[in-house]
Order: structure tokens, then C-alpha cells, then sequence
């Protein structure tokens, strides 16, 4: 019933507050739909969809929970308590996607990376082929696939994984990385020649470029902390249980590096079968008859 001052035994400050409430609640959820309905015409990446509406919904909750708490308590009506608690309310719901927002904003500025780079992050390897909001994408390497080529398989990887993870970049500030081929010879083989034979090879292919590398070490050294040692190619001498280790160690591209080891290993192989006194080792077992 009503009369002049309740109604269904409410008190007229009561009523305002209901009627407030339901303002603010319906008020939300209109903007909700509006952000909604331009986000479906405007983004077509699925995974994007489901992050931007979740965390708009969340956003949402929070927000109308905030309201209705100004209305229904005065104590929150204080603008440093509201902004506090508003603050932390979206911080919550929100971490995730303030983490990838604080991310892409340090890819842009800092540009640890870009399209095209190759990187390793978090254990996964491959090449930037996008950069968005909340994520990049990585053409992945390596994995299940020998050397550095691609699996096929595109992965997404959080842009907040660059504030939590270690960064290994491939080509940043400079394009060449260190390979070793690992070359086991016998030991009744002349290992002497052998050497000279692999130092011969690494010098002579066209795909290993002294002045460049030295170039780029010099303008990478103007930026970083890096010294200039010893850039071209050179043959080390070990022993193992099987043989004389013979390691050739040179710099390359990291996209070029399983077709430079193919190209030294047949020019390797054609080389060593001219030489009757050379032999590639291989684990095997000695017998010695003492009674002899």
C-alpha cells in the first residue's frame, strides 16, 4: 500500500536509492552492449574477442558494484575512497590485460623486438610476424625440427610475457650469431692436415663475411657493452675418447645456419675423401692382448 510518505513499506529515501540503482545498473549495461556491438564489427581474431569481452565484462561488474556502492553507503562517498577502490577493483579483474597493455607499451618504446626479428621467449622460439595489443604472434623453430627451421605452428604469446620473461634475441642491434661444427677424426689420421684442410673451407666460402661482421660488431659495441674480439672463422683442437675433435667455429645469420652447415659439411666430406691419410671417427672398441 501506498501513502503519503512509504511505498510497499518503503521510505522515500529508500525509494530514491532503488530507483538510483536500477538508473546505474541499466545505464552500464547499455554501454556494455555499445562496446560490444562495435568491438564484433571491428574485431575478427578470435582470441581477441574473447579477451577484450572478458575483460570489458569484468570491467562492467566492477564498476557497477562501485556505483551502487556510492549510492547505498555514504561512507564511499568520498572521491580518494572511490578512486582507491575503483583503482583496485580493476587492477584485479584486469591483470592480465593491464600486464599485456604495459607490455605492448614497451615493445613500441623500447622495441626489444619487431616483425621480422627472430627471438626466443619463455622457452619458444621462432619469427615476430605480428605485433597487437595483447599479444604477438611467433612463426615457431626449432622444437621437433632440426636446426632452426620453421615448425609451421604459430603461437601467441601474451605481450606480458616480455615484463616476466627473459628476452633472447637472435638479430637485435646485431644480425650474426656464433655457430660450431663439431668435425671427429681418428687418431691415426693426420689431424694437422685435416685442420688445414677446415680452415681452408671456412675461409674460402662466400657466405662468411669478415668486414661485415666486424662492422656490425662496432656499431652494436657503440649501443651495448659488447667487446670486439676475434669475429673470423677458426678451427679448435680437442681430444675425445673416439678421436681428435676438430671444432670449426664461425658467424652466420641466424635464418642461414643449417644451410651454411650443409654447405661446409659437402665441402667437408668431398675434401676429406681425397685424403686416404684423414678419417671421420666414430665410437668404437679396442682390444689389447698383453700376452704378445
Amino acid at each position: 500500500m501506498r501513502d503519503g510518505t512509504t511505498w510497499l513499506g518503503m521510505e522515500p529515501d529508500t525509494q530514491i536509492k532503488l530507483l538510483k540503482s536500477l538508473f546505474v545498473v541499466l545505464f552500464f549495461l547499455l554501454v556494455r552492449s555499445a562496446f560490444m556491438r562495435v568491438m564484433l564489427r571491428n574485431v575478427t581474431d578470435i582470441r581477441q574477442r574473447y579477451s577484450w569481452t572478458r575483460g570489458l565484462t569484468s570491467t562492467i561488474a566492477i564498476l557497477i558494484l562501485l556505483f551502487l556502492g556510492v549510492i547505498w553507503f555514504a561512507g564511499l562517498e568520498r572521491i580518494a575512497t572511490f578512486a582507491g577502490i575503483l583503482g583496485a577493483g580493476l587492477a584485479v579483474a584486469l591483470h592480465d590485460s593491464i600486464a599485456n597493455i604495459a607490455g605492448f607499451l614497451f615493445i613500441m618504446l623500447r622495441r626489444p623486438f619487431e616483425v621480422g626479428d627472430r627471438i626466443e621467449i619463455d622457452g619458444v622460439a621462432g619469427d615476430v610476424i605480428d605485433i597487437r595489443m595483447f599479444q604477438f604472434s611467433l612463426l615457431e623453430i626449432g622444437n621437433w625440427v632440426d636446426a632452426d627451421q620453421s615448425t609451421g605452428r604459430i603461437m601467441q604469446v601474451p605481450n606480458g610475457k616480455v615484463l616476466r620473461s627473459t628476452t633472447a634475441s637472435f638479430n637485435k642491434g646485431f644480425e650474426y650469431i656464433w655457430h660450431e661444427i663439431p668435425v671427429l677424426i681418428t687418431f691415426e689420421s693426420n689431424w694437422k692436415k685435416a685442420k688445414a684442410i677446415l680452415e681452408d673451407i671456412v675461409d674460402e666460402d662466400a657466405f662468411v663475411v669478415g668486414e661485415e661482421v666486424e662492422r656490425q660488431v662496432r656499431r652494436a659495441a657503440s649501443r651495448y657493452l659488447i667487446y670486439s674480439g676475434k669475429v673470423t672463422p677458426i678451427v679448435y683442437t680437442t681430444v675425445r675418447d673416439s678421436g681428435v675433435l676438430l671444432t670449426v667455429r664461425y658467424m652466420t645469420k641466424p635464418k642461414t645456419r643449417r644451410g651454411t652447415e650443409q654447405q661446409l659439411w659437402e665441402d667437408i666430406l668431398s675434401r676429406f675423401a681425397e685424403n686416404d691419410d684423414i678419417d671421420l671417427a666414430y665410437p668404437t672398441i679396442r682390444y689389447y692382448d698383453q700376452a704378445q
